[in-house]
């Protein structure tokens, strides 16, 4: 199971590492309905099989855990999923010893740089030493452009505008993500809500602050917080 947020890198990677294997996403609304109302009979594609977006049709996981405990082997299914706490849920109920999970950020600052010092880090003079020995000079304006740009593959794949690209993800992540966990009535408020709580970060979180400062309760502000 690959988890992470949409647009990371999921699917691009197991279809990089699983080549020859069908390819199944619940993105289709036909697939889905198959999903949802004949769990049963879903998988008329032998495994094994790669299943994009498995949260949306949580039904199939009993389905998977039957057919990898009949058939025995590793390997027969590879899941990707945006929705981490839904999702989470049903594999600790399901799947609980039979899935590795993996959770897939987006490029660190070695991809970014194309650095191709790989070693994991440790607090020592020996790392230290081999890490300067690659380590790139990045200018204040290549800084800012990073953090401007974010760490998302299709920032650095192609010329991507990101005030257009963010925008149009927040709203992905608003009408499908945040309204299958949570009542959402005022869309703008909403925003406001991440824009409040993304200036304070690296600060203690005071929903009470950030309430008074969107216009809710502090304890819609605490359910917010919860599905954000």
């Amino acid at each position: 199971m690959v988890t992470g947020a949409r647009q990371v890198g999921k699917t691009t990677l197991l279809k990089h590492i699983a080549k020859d294997i069908p390819y199944l996403t619940l993105d289709d609304p036909i697939l889905l309905q198959s999903a949802v109302e004949e769990s049963g009979g879903f998988f008329k594609v032998s495994p094994p099989v790669i299943i994009d977006e498995i949260q949306y049709a949580p039904g199939l996981f009993k389905y998977i855990k039957m057919i990898a405990d009949d058939s025995g082997k590793k390997g027969q299914f590879y899941l990707t999923g945006s929705q981490q706490f839904k999702m989470m849920r049903n594999i600790s109920e399901s799947l609980a010893g039979r899935v590795g999970i993996i959770n897939l950020l987006g490029l660190s600052h070695r991809e970014i740089m194309s650095d191709s010092f790989v070693e994991v880090f440790v607090p020592t003079e020996e790392y230290f030493v081999k890490r300067k020995s690659t380590a790139q000079q990045v200018d204040y304006k290549r800084v800012w452009e990073i953090i401007h740009k974010g760490s998302m593959p299709a920032m650095y794949s192609e010329e991507t505008d990101w005030q257009m690209f963010y925008a149009a993800y927040t709203k992905t992540y608003i009408e499908r993500d945040v309204r299958e966990l949570t009542q959402v009535e005022d869309e703008l408020k909403f925003i406001k809500f991440i824009t409040a709580v993304a200036s304070r970060t690296s600060q203690m979180l005071n929903l009470s602050s950030v309430a008074n400062e969107v216009g809710i309760s502090a304890p819609t502000a605490d359910s917010r917080q919860g599905a954000h």
